[in-house]
């Protein structure tokens, strides 16, 4: 359920008033607690904090690398924590912290959704956003990615294919 708002003020007037003050809150939150570097911006039809192309232009799918995201979807609304997906100890971390709130985790790989603000620990996920400055995070997209273009990091060479066309 993406949106066709251009700008983060139309994406939050679109929004029906419970779900506007939440993702309010939830924007503030990320804002305060935003590293340096990244930009707020309406993209993949949410409000999106990424690193800008001038910074990092080498990604896959000519997008800028989307660090975290807001949006509020059909059946409930979402934090995206790309971090937390591409660090195994940043994820545990979260999950620990979050769980030791008492609140219900529902959380998929980046996802963390939510049904209504109280449900959601602000805290931390402030702490999770403040975590990862933005060199970091290009490193961290950097070593996953050399892991599917080939060698990863202390791993085997992925073998080439072979060019041969069986018959």
């Amino acid at each position: 359920m993406g949106s066709e708002a251009l700008t983060v003020k139309r994406y939050l007037e679109g929004l029906p008033k419970e779900r506007r003050d939440a993702i309010r809150a939830v924007r503030e939150v990320i804002l305060a607690n935003l590293p340096k570097g990244y930009v707020e911006t309406m993209d993949w039809g949410m409000i999106s904090y990424q690193v800008p192309l001038d910074i990092y232009p080498d990604t896959y799918n000519t997008k800028p690398l989307m660090y975290a995201a807001l949006a509020s979807q059909k059946g409930y609304m979402v934090v995206y924590l790309s971090a937390i997906y591409a660090d195994e100890d940043a994820r545990e971390a979260f999950e620990a912290a979050y769980q030791a709130t008492g609140k219900r985790f529902d959380v998929g790989h980046s996802c963390v959704r939510f049904r209504k603000l109280d449900d959601l620990p602000l805290d931390v996920i402030g702490e999770a956003v403040a975590a990862t400055p933005l060199k970091r995070f290009i490193e961290q997209h950097e070593k996953g990615r050399g892991a599917t273009r080939g060698a990863a990091p202390g791993g085997p060479e992925k073998p080439e294919k072979s060019k041969a066309r069986r018959k």
